[in-house]
């Protein structure tokens, strides 16, 4: 039933390898049932409500995604969006956290409604198919350095911007056997290597701290919680007022809209591309079916008292254990659900842990440069700007944005203005006034 629900055979994968894939990708992006609380708490949300509204909507939203889409794609509250929504939003901007969910909610609606109408999957088949390979390489090179920054291998640096960390930091140490471990894994050709990488890992971490080192990931003091607060479930609606009485919830809204599109159109044109989810003309198979997944997932995140719900860039470890299809993606909205049981297992799944993981993927997908054409100018400039600005910027759609303008002012520069499609000019408007105007 499996098999043929999913298409297992024709993907060339099997259940155990898509469970596999589940697991490591729910292991690479758990980091977000910690982080995402912290963050949001600092707005007055209650840090338990969001912990549970971010499990639950990460559940629901990744599930639908596999059942609907059959793809190996997880949802979660996203990166930088939460970052939009806490100090942007609340602190810049003036909302209330319940007015900044109504925002939210808004949002999810009127990308629920241009994801019916098609209008997101024609954006996304707009993109040159250049550009989706340096989006995909970028992403690559982007969750990398997300996964040094976040081991202390890369840290802030004031003459110089970022620099090495300190390698006799313990946790520094152990992210870096982490990474040894799973290249040696990789190379040696074994299925699973980031799985098996990863949880080798938080081994060797926990047995360090047995034997007192410091920062290292702990043995859980417990297994099962039901310690469970409802209390921003629904919170969204006394903040609906706010929308018509505040000045800059407009501007709030089309600034959630246009970070949450472009991250996910990034994040499924490199997890198609890596997967071979792609149709002969390089475009993502099914696409439509993903982005209304995608929409209903910032709905019910909204509702469940959480930032704007996206496809998650760390889908990719699960790809590179061998998942393909949906089953992947139910597996780990099964483990976001029981997450909310099993609380206090994510004590061992710590930063250093999953750390090793993103930077492997990152190399992986960084293979995708080899497809771009670097003899041509206008594909190595616009390539080239999509990753740096990426990994600098600290952002998908920024990257996306410079990359997209890049490329029309390279091709009016070859005399090849008549070959930009109209929908890339009112893209190009669209970031300008994004990246110009609209508060970061």
């Amino acid at each position: 039933m499996l098999d043929k629900f999913f298409k297992l055979s024709e993907k060339g994968t099997t259940v155990k390898t898509e469970i596999l894939a589940g697991v490591t990708t729910f292991l690479a992006m758990a980091y977000i049932l910690a982080v995402n609380p912290a963050m949001l708490g600092e707005t007055g949300m209650s840090v338990q409500g969001v912990f549970l509204a971010t499990a639950i909507a990460s559940a629901v939203a990744t599930i639908i995604m596999g059942l609907v889409a059959n793809y190996p794609v997880a949802l979660s509250a996203g990166m930088g969006v939460n970052a939009l929504f806490t100090y942007t939003i609340c602190f810049g901007m003036g909302l209330s956290y319940k007015g900044a969910l109504a925002c939210v909610f808004v949002s999810g609606i009127i990308f629920l409604v241009i994801s019916i109408t098609g209008i997101r999957t024609m954006i996304i088949n707009a993109i040159p198919a250049q550009l989706k390979l340096a989006i995909g390489a970028g992403i690559g090179f982007f969750i990398a350095f997300i996964g040094l920054k976040n081991a202390g291998i890369i840290v802030a640096n004031e003459s110089t911007f970022v620099g090495l960390g300190n390698l006799q930091e313990p946790t520094v140490i152990l992210a870096v056997v982490g990474i040894l471990i799973t290249l040696l894994l990789l190379t040696k050709n074994v299925p699973g290597a980031v799985f098996y990488g990863l949880v080798a890992t938080a081994v060797v971490g926990i047995i360090a701290g047995v034997f007192g080192v410091k920062g290292m990931p702990k043995i859980p003091t417990g297994v099962i919680s039901f310690d469970f607060d409802f209390s921003l479930v629904g919170a969204f609606a006394s903040g609906l007022g706010e929308l018509t009485s505040h000045p800059q919830c407009y501007v709030a809204i089309f600034s959630l809209l246009f970070v949450d599109f472009f991250d996910t159109a990034g994040t499924l044109v490199a997890v198609c591309n890596r997967a071979n989810l792609v149709d002969e003309t390089g475009n993502p198979e099914n696409v439509d079916r993903a982005l209304l997944a995608d929409s209903i997932g910032t709905v019910i995140g909204s509702i469940a008292g959480t930032s704007t719900v996206t496809s998650f860039v760390e889908s990719t470890s699960g790809v590179e254990v061998g998942g393909r299809t949906g089953l992947t993606a139910v597996t780990t909205g099964v483990c976001f659900l029981l997450s909310v049981f099993f609380s206090p297992l994510l004590s061992c799944v710590t930063s250093a842990v999953t750390a090793p993981a993103l930077i492997i993927v990152g190399i992986l997908m960084a293979q995708q440069l080899k497809g771009i054409e670097w003899d041509n100018l206008v594909y190595a400039a616009s390539g080239f700007m999509t990753v740096i600005f990426m990994i600098l910027a600290y952002s998908i759609s920024n990257g996306i944005a410079i990359g997209f303008i890049t490329y029309t002012v390279s091709m009016i520069g070859v005399g090849k203005i008549k070959e930009i499609k109209p929908i890339v000019w009112i893209l190009d408007i669209c970031f300008i006034i994004f990246l110009v105007f609209l508060p970061k």
